[in-house]
């Protein structure tokens, strides 16, 4: 059985282009050459890849499966291309991270800042997601570790449990709210609210929540960091739907009140997660198991209780 990476990436292209000749053109070869290849690798495999038909080229089933195969060792062959040339440029390891809003603010920042100073050798590529985003993206290997709140099933993911933490509403002293020690979140909708950015995971679950309750929040001003959105509550603007962790040195200071949600989600659940296959480089392993030791996230795992230290 002998071919080559071309062959496979051939492959890949006339699948993606239905045609041969469009395959040929995606990788830059003669059309003839192409045919060449093509029969040459399903001599290799001992089994036709492709019917022609009047819409082009079609896989057969055996065609089909090689697809998947095809796909995801070119994948790891452009991975371990990227990986090895940082070398080159000074760096040991690159970790893609995918983190929803509240593990985020709450919990992350701090841990990859002592993570960075300690590895000087490692990048990490770290960006805000919505937790079913996270799931698919670890699952389809475009993340090396993510972590997402809420209960998930899927065969693409390994999960720990990462930390607890709770939803609460920030509001003004002198608010309505800040009398009440528990509030249901309909009857918070009453009131206006300040957000995070349309697009972060913060407000997409709140919109969702709202929705739940036959309600749309009326929003009076968007931010982009919890920073503003404490100030914009401590200033009377509106509610804010914020992590506890988040809001911890707010709290402290007495610069606004939380009041507790009387709902089952307000709860959250976070979980660290990474493919099932397990297969992480050795570097972005010890990161995962950094996240899971931090102290402050440690307490929130064995006491149960949330989070209320995080700066």
């Amino acid at each position: 059985m002998r071919y080559e990476l071309t062959d496979l990436r051939l492959f890949q292209a006339i699948a993606d282009a239905q045609s041969l000749s469009g395959g040929a053109s995606a990788t830059h070869i003669t059309a003839s050459a192409a045919s060449y290849r093509l029969k040459n690798l399903e001599h290799a495999m001992g089994t036709p890849l492709f019917v022609r038909t009047a819409r082009g080229m079609e896989l057969t089933p055996a065609g089909e499966t090689l697809l998947v195969h095809v796909r995801e060792l070119l994948l790891g062959v452009e991975r371990m291309h990227g990986e090895v040339g940082r070398f080159s440029a000074g760096l040991k390891g690159n970790i893609r991270l995918l983190a929803n809003s509240s593990s985020l603010n709450g919990f992350i920042i701090p841990s990859v800042s002592r993570f960075l100073l300690a590895n000087p050798d490692v990048n990490i590529d770290l960006e805000e997601r919505a937790s079913q985003s996270i799931l698919t993206a670890v699952a389809a290997h475009e993340a090396d570790v993510g972590i997402l709140a809420g209960d998930f099933e899927t065969s693409g993911v390994r999960s720990v449990r990462y930390a607890r933490d709770e939803l609460i509403l920030a509001v003004a002293a002198e608010h309505p709210l800040a009398r009440e020690p528990e509030v249901r979140f309909g009857a918070a909708l009453a009131f206006d609210f300040v957000c995070m950015s349309r697009t972060s995971s913060n407000f997409l679950f709140l919109r969702d929540m709202a929705q739940r309750a036959g309600k749309s929040p009326n929003v009076r001003l968007h931010a982009h960091s919890f920073d503003a959105v404490l100030s914009l509550a401590e200033a009377g603007v509106g509610v804010a739907l914020v992590p506890r962790s988040v809001a911890a040195q707010a709290l402290r200071e007495a610069r606004v009140v939380g009041v507790r949600l009387a709902e089952p989600w307000a709860l959250r659940e976070l979980n660290l997660i990474v493919r099932a296959d397990g297969k992480l480089p050795s570097f972005a392993e010890a990161f995962a198991q950094f996240l899971l030791n931090d102290p402050r996230v440690v307490a929130t795992r064995e006491g149960g209780a949330v989070a209320s230290t995080a700066p």
